[in-house]
């Protein structure tokens, strides 16, 4: 009797874990470096971090409406995030993933002011702020992970 009771623990324990992996959804090619980096460490020496390969976790806290073409990962420090962009249409992160657990991969990219400038119009209009395009050149330095890959775990996972 006791040796069933162990096989039927066995049993449901591995039919839990397969539902549990089947329930994340995996984006791009996943996830595959094997430390998770926080976020507030890559962002508090970034020009370490430039063009390498890093994996951070956190929770999605906004997705571009438009195309799904990026997340906003909240850090681990508050009020901080960093950004996952895709290349548009290779991978589309739906609005749903907001608020849901999120493990992130790629290529940690830090954008110059001359670039980061080119972006600020299309970024304060999202937000419905005012930006000065003849100033926007001089908008602050931006971070971004060039996304390869996500895996998003439903909530209460």
């Amino acid at each position: 009797m006791p040796a069933r009771i162990i096989t039927l623990c066995l049993v449901a324990s591995v039919l839990a874990a397969g539902a549990a992996i089947a329930a994340e959804t995996v984006y791009g090619d996943g996830v595959s470096a094997p430390d998770t980096v926080l976020v507030s460490r890559v962002l508090d020496h970034p020009e370490a971090w430039a063009g390498k390969t890093v994996r951070v976790a956190g929770t999605a806290v906004a997705v571009c409406a438009e195309r799904g073409c990026w997340v906003d990962i909240a850090s681990d420090r508050e009020g901080q995030t960093l950004r996952l962009k895709v290349k548009d249409g290779e991978i589309v992160f739906p609005l749903e993933v907001a608020g849901l657990p999120i493990v992130a991969e790629g290529v940690f990219k830090v954008n110059p002011p001359e670039t980061s400038g080119k972006v600020c119009p299309r970024e304060a209009a999202r937000l419905a702020k005012t930006c000065d395009a003849e100033k926007a050149a001089a908008c602050m330095t931006s971070y971004e992970i060039a996304g390869t890959g996500a895996v998003v775990t439903p909530a209460g996972e």
